[in-house]
């Protein structure tokens, strides 16, 4: 399979945009990587890679051999996979794309349940925005991705999803901690702290907001949720999260809103449509399956 660790030189190169990069994350030689490429271009007869001053830019026609290339890849991963399952070896990996909001809470549930079921499973998660996290599957980074209000989905598969409701975030000893549900209005008695335009939540509350005489003037705003729970934790304000992500964590409680003009966001997981997924991938996602179910049913 030596050709197939040659299309991962190609890989490294176009996302380390350097072949001596790529090189030093390969722990090969530059001159190695460099040859090999040329051999490529040399068989396709084309440049795959432009030369810049510096660093390399992936030509059209590198574009279309780098698809082939991560295809590849991804079938040898899920070949290897179905061998191992053939031997009744528990063993793979499962590398996942994650919103933010699943970080605390959630997803380490979910993953320690599973992997209660098959130990042999280890996990790569990168937490990344919506945008980025789409990008991740695309590209052959992530083999799932878990994604709170994706945008377009072009290329993706859906396999699962749940409706997520948004919920206050307040200290046990806050004024809004005893109430069952609060309104949006009643948040803004006290500072508040908002998610910025790269996380999905912002979006969501902006359309409360757009059609309220109530507007919002946060003294925070911040990428980072753990930072907006210490926020309203130290401040007596408060932040907000989806119900999924809002389990009991970093001293605070969460209340759902109720107001029905606040919709309700989406939670998906996705695959690369018409992409035949490594076994414990695919088992991975068939049990994330049941818990967004799960999730579904309970807000109901």
């Amino acid at each position: 399979m030596q050709h197939l660790r040659f299309l991962h030189y190609i890989d490294a190169v176009a996302r380390s945009g350097s072949i001596r990069a790529a090189a030093e994350k390969l722990h090969v030689a530059s001159s190695a990587v460099n040859r090999r490429v040329q051999d490529l271009e040399e068989e396709l007869g084309t440049p795959l890679f432009e030369r810049l001053p510096r660093g390399v830019r992936l030509t059209a026609a590198g574009e279309l051999f780098l698809g082939y290339a991560r295809r590849r890849q991804a079938d040898l991963e899920q070949v290897r996979s179905q061998i191992e399952d053939l031997g009744g070896v528990r063993r793979g990996q499962v590398t996942l794309a994650a919103s933010q909001a699943l970080a605390p809470a959630f997803l380490p549930r979910a993953i320690h349940a599973f992997q209660a079921l098959r130990p042999g499973i280890a996990f790569d998660v990168k937490v990344h925005d919506r945008e980025r996290a789409v990008a991740a599957v695309t590209d052959f980074e992530a083999d799932l991705g878990l994604i709170f209000n994706p945008p377009e989905l072009r290329g993706l598969a859906v396999l699962a999803q749940a409706r997520q409701r948004t919920c206050a975030m307040v200290a046990p000893d806050h004024p809004l901690a005893g109430r069952a549900s609060v309104r949006l209005k009643d948040c803004l008695d006290y500072p508040i702290a908002l998610p910025d335009s790269s996380l999905s939540g912002r979006s969501v509350l902006e359309d409360w907001f757009g059609q309220s005489a109530a507007q919002p003037h946060p003294p925070l705003v911040s990428n980072s949720y753990e930072m907006m729970r210490g926020y309203a934790r130290e401040t007596g304000g408060v932040s907000f999260q989806i119900e999924i992500g809002a389990g009991p964590s970093a001293g605070v409680v969460a209340i759902p809103i109720d107001e029905r003009r606040l919709p309700a966001g989406r939670l998906v997981l996705v695959a690369l449509r018409e992409r035949v997924l490594p076994v414990a991938a695919a088992a991975f996602a068939e049990f994330v399956a049941g818990q967004l179910r799960d999730a579904n049913q309970d807000g109901e």
